[in-house]
């Protein structure tokens, strides 16, 4: 007879076998299973170490090209804007080296910077609209000057006051702002937290530089420059919105001027001001705009139309 007790100790014996073949089985199997993860493993490293060379080949040859675009680039600008001016705007995210490249480059065109003015973060965000209406409604508008009511954006709004005060309009029988009255409206600006800069004229252009990509919580910022630089349009002769690598896509200032026709229709967007072939074609783009040619999207980021321009 068959005890309860003589029964689990069989279900013991039986488990235990089991437990010990898997063990077993284990042990045989490891050798082959492992040496198979160690090739996998070699493969992998072989690939990766073949990429890491490939990438440092292509950033050799790109530095080689920028390096060799730097070098030209005094015969490629070369009197594109004598006896014009520029001035420059900076948004927060914008780098200290575009801004100095562009500056340099405009001098090697012949031209001069008159200014280079600095939003605020308050002003790329948008949130300022009451302090910004205060401003506007002070009674500080050029004299002979006209606010245009349709624009509704807080970037907009504030473009259209500087490109009353330091832009030299396209059209002769327009008098510019006399030095009074753009020292007014920049230092209003300024001392409303929306601007800083230090001595700025009157200029033929503006140059709106922004940074690169934008992160997802970034709100409206690109939606707010890219109205900035697209309300400076009608007051000069060219206004040009150059950025980095990443800003022709998502939110960023360039894409979003690209996706708009009315903004693409005003303003030309370069995508690639962090290398040196984009600095060329920011100022090769201001000197187009100023002979009269047509707005263009250039760079090799989304929605570019070409690289640069043909000379």
């Amino acid at each position: 007879m068959i005890t309860p007790r003589h029964h689990a100790l069989s279900l013991t014996a039986v488990l235990l076998a089991l437990v010990l073949g898997l063990i077993a089985g284990s042990g045989l199997l490891s050798r082959p299973v492992l040496a198979g993860m160690q090739s996998d493993k070699r493969d992998l490293r072989a690939q990766i170490d073949a990429l890491h060379e490939q990438q440092s080949s292509l950033n050799e040859r790109l530095s080689h090209a920028n390096t060799f675009d730097a070098q030209m680039a005094p015969r490629m600008v070369r009197d594109t804007l004598r006896g014009k001016s520029a001035v420059i705007f900076r948004t927060p995210d914008a780098a200290d080296d575009d801004v100095e490249a562009v500056t340099r480059t405009i001098g090697l065109a012949g031209g001069t910077v008159a200014g280079t003015v600095a939003l605020t973060p308050q002003f790329v965000d948008g949130n300022a609209e009451e302090k910004l209406r205060v401003v506007l409604e002070s009674g500080i508008v050029p004299a002979g000057g006209q606010l245009n009511a349709k624009l509704i954006d807080q970037g907009a709004q504030a473009a259209d006051l500087l490109g009353l005060a330091v832009l030299i309009n396209r059209n002769p029988t327009i008098a510019p702002a006399d030095d009074s009255q753009r020292e007014t409206v920049l230092a209003a600006l300024r001392d409303t937290g929306f601007i800083s800069y230090e001595h700025v004229g009157a200029a033929n252009a503006a140059v709106v530089i922004t940074g690169g990509g934008l992160a997802e919580d970034a709100g409206s910022s690109g939606v707010s420059v890219a109205q900035f630089a697209s309300a400076l349009a009608p007051h000069g002769s060219a206004t040009v919105l150059a950025g980095r690598d990443g800003c022709a896509a998502g939110t960023a200032a360039v894409a979003v001027a690209r996706a708009n026709a009315d903004i693409s229709g005003a303003i030309s967007t370069i995508d690639d001001v962090d290398v040196e072939s984009g600095r060329i074609t920011t100022v090769l783009a201001v000197s187009t705009l100023i002979e009269g040619g047509h707005p263009g999207q250039y760079g090799i980021g989304h929605g570019a139309g070409s690289v640069t321009l043909a000379q």
